[in-house]
């Protein structure tokens, strides 16, 4: 079975700054990848390069197949995007809104009405379908961002933190969600902090820190090299340690 995403050498700078180092990476179809990293890391950045919104890049980055520099329109047809934060239009209604990403994917008006209508609906949202999105929540806006990056049934599926905002009733839906998309063939590709949640939802845990993978593997695998949860691998790996000294100095503030 060929790669679904294929990364040789890439790397990417910011003036002097190097965000990511001659990576290499090969996903097949179907894994869910937990792709961790502490903050500036160069995750996002992995992220926007490999849903063809950064061309900017030295190396060779395939998915499914395509060349993201050459045929950028070509991927963004096949992929959703799941960001922490985006520009959701929120002058408009959900289905407004989702019409236009609809659209955008030349979907039929009959089959984004329905998907957006049951897809609102599994979210609670049955009640706010034509209602303005300025006056939602934050929560209620990640639903609707959710389900735009996974309307048009991408088979490539990339979340970047995308549980800010969310209850906890809504982020074991989505994790059941992601499970499901993975059983259908789908691949996920799930950046964030957040251990936890990766831990759960992860057949394969990327570790990057410094703009270099350092780490490659299952929880469990991880887990027997290191004998630690995925929390003590991550700071072990990344050099950070002494967090209980380092509350206790944070919090002698108080003393001063």
């Amino acid at each position: 079975m060929n790669p679904i995403i294929q990364v040789r050498g890439l790397s990417k700078s910011f003036g002097k700054k190097q965000v990511l180092n001659n990576i290499d990476l090969d996903i097949q179809p179907g894994q869910i990848i937990g792709y961790i990293g502490p903050n500036g890391a160069g995750k996002s950045t992995t992220v926007k390069i490999l849903t063809a919104l950064d061309g900017e890049f030295e190396g060779e980055v395939l998915v499914d197949g395509i060349d993201v520099r050459k045929d950028p329109l070509a991927v963004k047809r096949i992929v959703g995007y799941i960001p922490e934060t985006a520009e959701i239009y929120d002058v408009l209604t959900p289905m407004d809104f989702l019409n236009l990403v609809g659209n955008l994917h030349d979907m039929e008006p009959e089959i984004i009405k329905e998907r957006a209508t049951n897809m609102l609906r599994h979210f609670g949202l049955e009640g706010n379908l034509d209602k303005r999105m300025d006056t939602f929540s934050k929560g209620m806006k990640q639903k609707v961002l959710i389900i735009s990056g996974l309307i048009h049934n991408p088979k490539l599926i990339f979340m970047d933190e995308p549980l800010t905002g969310l209850d906890a009733n809504t982020v074991i839906m989505l994790k059941e969600i992601i499970s499901k998309l993975s059983e259908k063939g789908k691949t996920i590709f799930y950046s964030s902090h957040m251990m936890d949640i990766v831990e759960k939802v992860s057949d394969r845990i990327i570790l990057i820190n410094n703009g270099s993978i350092i780490a490659d593997g299952s929880f469990e695998a991880l887990k027997q090299q290191r004998g630690e949860s995925l929390e003590k691998v991550f700071t072990s790996l990344t050099g950070n340690r002494n967090y209980s000294d380092k509350a206790e100095d944070f919090l002698n503030a108080f003393n001063q």
